[in-house]
């Protein structure tokens, strides 16, 4: 692995790297559980339940796994964070990165894949439509000044 990438140190009032020279944002953290949470959507392709990401402040995800659910164990058991990214193939072409789940499509208009940090895993999650949704603003607010 690349550990150039992950050297330089931080102070305590600077943003992590990947936030502050890379142009990340923080998504969410999800957190595997064992308990039925309240308000669980089932994503029946990945065999995992989730909730409380659209109602909660911080960005938490609860993330309850089916038995043969086909992701990795380490995803199953340590918690992630999540960043959005522009391009995450672009990610990878940049870094090198230990890939442990490659980019799949979670649900409509969302790309993931997921990479491992110091024992951890960290997710990328690209939106296709967020460009779309940027240029359609940006048309109405350009439509407005001209109107």
């Amino acid at each position: 692995m690349n550990t150039e990438i992950f050297c330089k140190t931080r102070l305590d009032h600077e943003l992590p790297r990947c936030i502050d020279d890379w142009g990340w944002k923080y998504h969410h953290i999800g957190i595997p559980t064992d308990k039925v949470m309240p308000n669980e959507r089932y994503l029946p392709h990945l065999k995992f339940y989730v909730s409380g990401f659209n109602t909660s402040p911080f960005g938490i995800e609860w993330m309850r796994f089916d038995k043969d659910s086909p992701m990795s164990d380490l995803i199953k058991s340590v918690p992630h964070i999540a960043f959005e990214v522009d391009d995450i193939d672009e990610e990878f072409a940049k870094h090198n990165f230990e890939i442990i789940a490659e980019p799949g499509i979670p649900s409509d208009g969302v790309r993931a894949a997921m990479i491992l940090h110091d024992g951890a895993p960290v997710e990328l999650i690209e939106f296709k439509n967020r460009m779309n949704d940027k240029m359609s603003r940006l048309d109405n607010v350009q439509f407005m000044r001209k109107h």
